[in-house]
């Protein structure tokens, strides 16, 4: 019997690359979330996320704390932790398509 190849591939533009997924389906065992363990390493090795990958930002308005996120509750979590623990305003900004701005700012 042939062997199919339907491994999943990531590529990013920027890095010149392609990748398939067998690293983080095989070694890291991420199953169906080998996309977002990719983009969350390669954008953490690089600086950037890979094509076709837009986070959730978290921006603080008064130091220079930033964060992306592939999903909106860890996004929306840390916002919310870092306006309480600091009083800092922090920008939410969906990805696009998905919303305005948001400000987050602490309740307290």
């Amino acid at each position: 019997m042939d062997e199919v190849d339907d491994l999943p591939t990531v590529s990013c533009s920027r890095c010149g690359r392609e990748w398939d997924l067998a690293f983080e389906l095989d070694e890291l065992r991420a199953g169906n979330q080998a996309v977002e363990q990719f983009a969350l390493d390669h954008e953490r090795h690089t600086g950037h996320f890979p094509d076709d990958v837009t986070p959730w930002v978290v921006d603080c308005r008064r130091c220079p704390d930033r964060e992306g996120y592939l999903a909106e509750r860890p996004a929306r979590r840390w916002a919310a932790t870092h306006a309480r623990h600091t009083g800092h305003a922090v920008e939410l900004t969906a990805p696009e398509d998905a919303g305005p701005t948001e400000i987050i700012e602490d309740p307290g």
